[in-house]
């Protein structure tokens, strides 16, 4: 039977070509037939005529979520869009201003069919929107400011009948290519679940490469899991998949936090959850978290813009600074006297109210450990760059990195000391998968950081474990999905 269902009022008026697996039905239909309520995991496109509250396309999208289907709107996403205005982020404000200055006119409105306009021009504002809020078929509403900006009034869902006739043979094109995407994405019928993996293709120094992404998809079929990659401008789809995996560099400030985000509110499990990116992001928070659970670590200061402290006397020279969003060695600079001390800190100030100085401890390697549910699944050492006090080196024009070679030890040999520091230092973060950098000095462990989104690459952290690191991942999965749905699916826990 069909698991992926177009729910038009009239399917006399959708005259395409429908794919393979895709079924046009009634919501009468979708709500009576026992076939389909048995069904598990369908996609449900509500194109309804009508979404109001206790209207049969409003019960589609309702029972839809009852059944663990995917239907697209949410119940949620109807509800925010019958609601206020929503909320723009700056990125998004950026987007309406160069989509729709060359406009005349005070006002405009956009439609929005299955994440398209019939204007190309305004076609990447078109997929942000569907983003924002997932619907097939949207209608934004924008008004010009008396500052010359222009302003999201409304954004709300268009009923099949909304529809201009004179917009018809669009619409009819546009549903067509959208229904031919998931239906040829769609899991095999032997797979259990599917698996979204998050990856940017822009980034230089991506968490996992080619290679290892391609061991997770394999070591996920094996589970009966089917895995895809997706991208940064497919956050509207997430709500199609049970699992989210991030692999791109995490940050509050990019793409990745919203995915995090969505996923939590869609009630899928995601690695890395914004609890997660946003407690390892700051290395703040981590200094006074060490501090209060009596994690050891490197003698620390945390500065205060405007006030004095005592790091110089307390700490010593050289010492460290860091920025609190500082990562693959950026924002961590060494400092080696006073004058350079007072100058990259008002420097560093400009952009921040709070800093950490840190004791400098120079070392051959530091420790990188795995942790995945609260268990220590690698042992690596990352030794530091050639004539360079960190793993990582930029060059001076700063267009390329080069990294310390490392190698991977089975966890077992590693020091007990080194090993259980970690995992004690990784569950106080949560309970994803992290990846924990420790010095070791004259026999002690010092945490230096817990890390989000682990870099995962072929031949480095798998060197020991080779498949069972991927099958540990996707095992997690499986473990978090089956454990949602006994909670709120409890006929579908196996």
């Amino acid at each position: 039977m069909s698991r992926t269902f177009l729910i038009v009022d009239r399917p006399a008026d959708w005259s395409i070509a429908l794919p393979e697996g895709v079924r046009m039905i009634t919501p009468k239909e979708y709500l009576t037939d026992p076939e389909i309520q048995r069904l598990r995991r369908a996609r449900v496109f509500n194109l309804s005529r009508d979404y109001s509250y206790q209207s049969a396309g409003y019960y589609v999208s309702l029972l839809a979520e009852a059944r663990d289907h995917r239907p697209l709107p949410s119940v949620s996403t109807l509800r925010h869009l019958h609601g206020r205005p929503p909320v723009v982020s700056q990125e998004l404000q950026q987007l309406i201003q160069s989509s729709l200055a060359p406009l005349h006119g005070e006002e405009f409105t956009l439609s929005v069919y299955f994440a398209r306009s019939l204007a190309k021009r305004h076609d990447r504002l078109a997929r942000a929107l569907y983003n924002l809020f997932p619907s097939p078929l949207l209608r934004a509403t924008f008004v010009l400011g008396r500052n010359g900006n222009w302003r999201l009034r409304s954004l709300g869902p268009i009923a099949a009948r909304e529809i201009p006739e004179s917009h018809a043979e669009f619409v009819r094109d546009a549903a067509q290519r959208w229904l031919r995407r998931p239906a040829e994405a769609a899991p095999p019928s032997t797979a259990r679940y599917n698996l979204a993996i998050l990856v940017d293709p822009a980034e230089k120094m991506p968490p996992s490469d080619d290679g290892a992404l391609k061991r997770f998809i394999r070591a996920a079929a094996r589970q009966k899991v089917a895995a895809e990659l997706i991208e940064p401008d497919d956050l509207g789809s997430l709500a199609e998949y049970d699992a989210l995996f991030i692999r791109a560099t995490t940050s509050v400030e990019n793409f990745t936090f919203r995915f995090a985000r969505r996923a939590v509110d869609e009630g899928i499990p995601v690695i890395d959850d914004p609890a997660s990116i946003l407690r390892c992001s700051n290395k703040v928070f981590m200094a006074e978290l060490f501090e209060r659970q009596q994690i050891p670590a490197p003698k620390s200061r945390i500065l205060y813009r405007g006030a004095p402290n005592d790091a110089l006397e307390a700490l010593g020279l050289p010492l460290v600074l860091k920025q609190p969003d500082s990562s693959f060695s950026q924002g961590v600079i060494k400092i080696n006297t006073a004058e350079e001390f007072t100058s990259t800190c008002a420097q560093l100030f400009q952009s921040t109210d709070l800093l950490i100085a840190q004791q400098y401890l120079p070392t051959e390697f530091d420790w990188r450990i795995g942790v995945l549910d609260g268990h220590a699944l690698y042992a690596c050492r990352y030794y530091m760059a050639r004539g360079h006090w960190q793993i990582y080196k930029t060059t001076v024009n700063s267009r390329h990195t080069i990294s310390g070679r490392s190698d991977t030890i089975p966890v077992q040999e590693a020091p007990t000391a080194i090993v259980e520091t970690a995992v004690k230092a990784a569950n106080l973060i949560g309970d994803g998968f992290y990846g924990v950098d420790l010095k070791e000095i004259d026999g002690q462990p010092l945490v230096i950081e817990v890390n989000d989104n682990p870099s995962i690459e072929q031949g480095v952290e798998d060197l020991v474990l080779k498949d069972a690191l991927y099958d540990a991942v996707i095992r997690s999965f499986v473990r978090r999905i089956e454990s949602r749905n006994a909670a709120h699916f409890p006929a579908l826990a196996p």
